[in-house]
């Protein structure tokens, strides 16, 4: 009983941000894995295809779609390609979003133009997709899931990437709100706010090896792997989770568990990197 509601089966994903190898494409996979037909939205071209590949070596059908997911006319156009090639959409996953390495920096010096961006790839951009496929829903009476990668920096504040953390705050609240307003029609809305994950992006931009790190911050001595969040989503997305709308689902190998500041004897807790602020 219980596996038979982790299934897809006779149902279409559109999946944003699909290639890379990351937490896209293996979210991609995982759902084709579970019987549905994916809708891959991506900018790469090259991205794309490797995605497709790979999908329909499951047996699935797939169709890239090339979007800049800043406009909304591009998210339209996905959204009714994939309404086109398989009569409906029942499920999203918006994974895309992040920052670029020129998008860290400190708040009182950010630059307006970067702010902008860093919200419109990590909250606007999910706000018209979702609308673009609630509308879609809901007109042709379609109780669907819909599921957004958030992060923990929505969860808690972080230094030099603010903007980022705002945006997944507002991605966790707008999630909210489409659940309370949506659940009448049978959809279901939540989010994933994930920790530190081991993409090919992230290994390649981090000077310090992820698990390395990890030993002394996450209290499974590891970052998560891309497949891991890919897991988590397919389980909102999929009837398994079907009493479970407009929550937040953490998947950080138990980092936010941790109180910041240990005991005198907490192999964990270290204060050799930490700035003391001047009293007021």
């Amino acid at each position: 009983m219980i596996l038979e509601r982790l299934t897809l089966k006779g149902k279409t994903a559109i999946v944003s941000g699909a290639g890379g190898g990351g937490i896209g494409t293996t979210t991609c996979l995982a759902l084709a894995e579970a019987g549905a037909n994916i809708v891959a939205v991506d900018i790469f071209q090259d991205r794309l295809q490797d995605t497709e590949q790979r999908v329909k070596a499951l047996g699935r059908e797939c169709l890239g779609v090339i979007a800049d997911l800043t406009k909304r006319s591009d998210i339209q156009n996905a959204v009714a390609q994939g309404v086109k090639k398989f009569g409906a959409i029942h499920c999203v996953a918006n994974v895309a979003g992040g920052m670029r390495p020129d998008e860290r920096g400190e708040l009182e010096n950010f630059p307006e133009d970067k702010f902008d961006h860093v919200v419109a790839m990590n909250l606007k951009y999910i706000y018209m997709m979702n609308q673009a496929v609630a509308k879609h829903m809901i007109e042709k009476a379609i109780p669907g899931t819909m599921a957004s990668v958030a992060s923990v920096s929505g969860v808690g504040g972080a230094a030099y990437h603010a903007p980022y953390g705002a945006a997944k705050a507002g991605l966790i609240a707008i999630t909210k709100s489409m659940a309370v307003e949506w659940g009448v029609y049978g959809i279901r809305v939540n989010a994933l706010a994930p920790g530190a994950v081991k993409t090919p992006r992230a290994v390649a931009g981090n000077t310090v090896d992820m698990d390395t790190r990890a030993k002394t911050t996450i209290p499974i001595g590891r970052a998560c792997e891309p497949d891991e969040i890919a897991a988590g989503l397919l389980f909102l997305l999929s009837p398994l989770a079907s009493a479970i709308s407009g929550h937040t689902l953490v998947v950080d190998g138990g980092a936010t568990s941790k109180f910041a500041f240990g005991g005198p004897n907490d192999k964990h807790a270290s204060r050799s990197n930490i700035r003391e602020a001047p009293r007021p």
